[in-house]
C-alpha cells in the first residue's frame, strides 16, 4: 500500500506544472493534499476519477485558502469532513477517509509565522487536534495522519535550529507538542525508518533555499504504533517540484 502526502500550494498551480502526469506515474494508492486553495468549481475534478481515484475535497470557506483533499484508488466505508470545531473547520483542516482495518487523515495544520494572533490560534489547534485524535483513537486503532504539521520536531529536522530557535514552527512549545503527541502511542514514520541529518520537506522560495537544501521537515506521516510492524519505507520524494513543498511516500503492508 502507498499514500503519498503533499502540500502543494494550490491546486490549480500544480495542474498547470504538470501534477497530473506525475500522479498517473506515481500512482499512490492513496495520495492526501493540503493547501489545496480551491472550491470545487474553480478546478475540474473529474480528471482524477479518470485516474482511477474516488477524491473528496474540503474547501477553506474563506476562498483560495487552506483546503484539504484526499485521493483513493479503494472506496472509503465512510468520508468525515473537519474535526466537530467550527473554528478550525472553517478554515479546512482535517478530512478523513475510514476503510476496513485502517484510516487516513490528510491534515493541515495552522502556520502562526504572520504573528502572534495566529500563533495563538495554533496554539488553540494543536489542543483540539489532540483531544480529536485520542478521542478517534478510541474508535479506530490503525490511524495513518498525514500531512502539513507546520512544526519541525528535533534540531535534525531543520538546517538552522539555532538562528531558528524563537521561529514559529521551532518554537520550545511545539515541538514538546509532538513529543507529547506521540508519546500517546504514534510513531514519526520517516524517523522510524530513516535517522540520516539533511532530510527536509519544505523550502523557501527566498535565497535559493531548495537547491542549497536549507529547508525544513515539516511534513509528516504519522501513524499508530499498532501499524509500527508493517512500516515498510518512507521516502521523501525531493525531486518533485511542484509546490515549496515536496511529496512524502509511506510504504506499509495491508
Amino acid at each position: 500500500m502507498k499514500i503519498i502526502t503533499y502540500n502543494i500550494n494550490g491546486i490549480r498551480s500544480v495542474l498547470k506544472k504538470g501534477f497530473q502526469n506525475w500522479l498517473e506515474i506515481a500512482n499512490p494508492d492513496i495520495i492526501c493534499l493540503q493547501e489545496v486553495k480551491a472550491n470545487l468549481d474553480q478546478f475540474d475534478n473529474k480528471i482524477f476519477e479518470k485516474l482511477g481515484y474516488y477524491n473528496y475535497w474540503f474547501s477553506s470557506k474563506k476562498k483560495g485558502y487552506s483546503g484539504v483533499s484526499i485521493l483513493s484508488k479503494l472506496k472509503p466505508l465512510n468520508v468525515n469532513y473537519g474535526m466537530e470545531k467550527e473554528e478550525h473547520d472553517i478554515e479546512g483542516r482535517v478530512i478523513r477517509l475510514d476503510f476496513d482495518n485502517f484510516s487516513v487523515l490528510s491534515v493541515y495544520f495552522p502556520s502562526g509565522t504572520s504573528g502572534e494572533e495566529r500563533q495563538i490560534y495554533k496554539f488553540k489547534f494543536l489542543k483540539d487536534f489532540k483531544q480529536y485524535i485520542l478521542k478517534l483513537s478510541n474508535k479506530k486503532q490503525n490511524l495513518i495522519i498525514s500531512g502539513d504539521f507546520n512544526i519541525c520536531h528535533k534540531p535534525i529536522d531543520i538546517h538552522n535550529p539555532e538562528v531558528n530557535k524563537n521561529s514559529s514552527g521551532f518554537l520550545p512549545e511545539e515541538r514538546q507538542w509532538i513529543t507529547n503527541f506521540l508519546d500517546c502511542g504514534y510513531i514519526d514514520s520517516f524517523r522510524f525508518i530513516n535517522k540520516q541529518p539533511n532530510n527536509y520537506s519544505w523550502w523557501s522560495y527566498r535565497a535559493n533555499s531548495r537547491k542549497r537544501n536549507k529547508g525544513w521537515r515539516i511534513d509528516y506521516h504519522i501513524v499508530s504504533e499498532s501499524l509500527k510492524s508493517k512500516i515498510k519505507n518512507v521516502i521523501l520524494l525531493k525531486d518533485v517540484i511542484h509546490s515549496d513543498h515536496c511529496p512524502i511516500l509511506f510504504e506499509f503492508d495491508h
